[in-house]
């Protein structure tokens, strides 16, 4: 009997960490000894919260085409970029050694999906958004390996 290999050993964690970058492209950490990442814990692309996001993503889509005779549009700019931050959220399991507390608004005021959407809307941080899409894209990110890492 010829062995075969088992592809379920290659099966990705629900959940993997990114470690956030500044605007500069630098690892970014709590601390001055750097012994706190700054990290942001995502639903992968094989959870059943992923799954929820891309079908509202389509749904959207599709609900375009109809409210413009079949033809693809592209959503305005800041529609765009709230359903975004909108999406992100659903993905996030946490933020980890970070809160989010701009002028006007209390540290610890926001929490949970309200704390996520307000860090990804934000335009000042848009590098924060643009590097959690790209982790999410991307399957190896959750992969074994990733977690060992």
């Amino acid at each position: 009997m010829t062995k075969k290999f088992n592809i379920a050993a290659l099966a990705v964690a629900s959940i993997a960490a990114m470690h956030v970058k500044n605007a500069a492209g630098e690892p970014m950490y709590a601390d001055e000894e750097r012994k706190l990442p700054i990290r942001i814990h995502f639903h992968g692309p094989g959870s059943k919260a992923f799954g929820v996001v891309e079908s509202r993503q389509s749904a959207r889509a599709v609900k375009r085409m109809q409210d413009n005779d079949g033809k693809v549009t592209v959503a305005p700019h800041e529609e765009r970029q709230t359903e975004a931050a909108a999406d992100l959220a659903s993905l996030t399991a946490s933020f980890e050694n970070f809160d989010y507390a701009p002028a006007g608004v209390e540290e610890g005021s926001l929490t949970g999906e309200d704390l996520f959407v307000a860090v990804y809307s934000d335009p000042l941080l848009g590098f924060v958004a643009r590097q959690a899409s790209k982790f999410l894209a991307d399957w190896g990110n959750f992969s074994a390996a990733s977690k060992a890492a």
